[in-house]
């Protein structure tokens, strides 16, 4: 039976490693989260509300 230390240490593994998406969409924006109080934002164009997006972290 895998010990506690052992379960931390795979789920940092996968954490860090990269896996590659690929997604089809119809429009692509680039930007940086900002702080906003205990979690981040992003600011996306008004005739985007409503649709469904898909966040990917890159770095």
């Amino acid at each position: 039976m895998a010990n506690k230390k052992n379960i931390e240490s795979t789920k940092q593994n996968r954490a860090l490693s990269k896996v590659r998406f690929e997604v089809f969409g119809e429009e692509m924006i680039e930007k940086v989260v900002k702080s906003s109080g205990n979690s981040g934002r992003i600011y996306l164009p008004p005739n985007w509300v409503g649709h469904t997006v898909k966040i990917i972290k890159v770095e």
